[in-house]
């Protein structure tokens, strides 16, 4: 029997903030896969996972600074695959790295990342992990422990080794990702790259060079203290999933840990900011 999703296709105005707050929404209800797009966003979750009651307590739903309509549909997972094989196109950042799938012309730039177009988060087509890519292209990983926190498809930690940092835990709490980062990391001839299914309690007692966490902006606010915790004196982290206008709140919470900004990259309105201790 094939494993079947429902799909919710919202139209957001504004669209900013109001998607990202309603994907942070869905996920905390058990949506796990979203999709942008030029009106909003289109958000999966399991047929067995959901019931009819699931948007019930999402709030910005109710909310009259958004105006959010959504059509709802049952989608094939054997449909899946063929669909992102449709609309995956190969990118590359900085002509220097390209990002594409198994079945994509390989361009011969200086980093080729492979990854299998599924439903997890983090193809690269995103601004915020074109973003990540760029910061990570500019740092020396030599032997730097590293940390993927909400590794999606486990891109970051494929080109962090590339990029010579060992060892490096890649952690996210869907299964779909985990799934899909353990077929990555093989398909990449990686390594040094142990892939864990959980959340930030995966932490404790843990110890990193380099800390990537390209997650929304509620949950790097919620974990901050985990994060911290577990990053080595003169370390380095990496934070996008939010709006440039998310940047006060999140930077009053890393500096109460005597960090600061050392470099902020934006790209259509998304941004990534890196940090190191003052």
């Amino acid at each position: 029997m094939d494993l079947k999703y429902i799909g919710y296709n919202f139209t957001v105005l504004p669209k900013e903030p109001g998607t990202e707050i309603l994907i942070a929404q869905l996920g905390f209800a058990g949506f796990e896969s979203f999709v942008e797009n030029e009106d909003g966003v289109t958000a999966y979750i399991q047929e067995v996972d959901w019931n009819a009651e699931i948007l019930e307590d999402i709030q910005i739903l109710n909310s009259k600074e958004f105006e959010i309509s959504y059509v709802e549909e049952v989608i094939a997972q054997t449909n899946w695959n063929s669909e992102w094989e449709k609309n995956f196109n190969p990118i590359q950042v900085d002509d220097m790295v390209s990002i594409r799938a198994p079945f994509h012309e390989n361009p011969n730039l200086k980093y080729d990342i492979v990854i299998e177009p599924k439903m997890s988060f983090g193809t690269g087509h995103h601004e915020t992990t074109h973003m990540m890519v760029q910061h990570l292209l500019e740092m020396d990983l030599t032997n730097k422990k590293t940390l993927d926190m909400g590794c999606g498809t486990g891109i970051l930690a494929i080109f962090a080794e590339m990029k010579g940092a060992q060892p490096i835990d890649a952690i996210d709490i869907d299964n779909w990702c985990y799934e899909n980062s353990m077929e990555n990391v093989e398909r990449n001839n990686c390594s040094q790259i142990s892939v864990y299914e959980g959340d930030a309690s995966l932490l404790l007692n843990k110890k990193y060079d380099v800390i990537i966490a390209n997650i929304n902006r509620n949950i790097l606010l919620n974990d901050m203290q985990s994060y911290m915790s577990c990053l080595n004196e003169n370390g380095t982290i990496l934070f996008s999933g939010f709006y440039e206008n998310d940047i006060p709140i999140l930077d009053a919470e890393v500096s109460k840990y005597g960090m600061k900004i050392d470099k902020i990259i934006e790209r259509n309105n998304w941004v990534s900011l890196k940090y190191i201790f003052e």
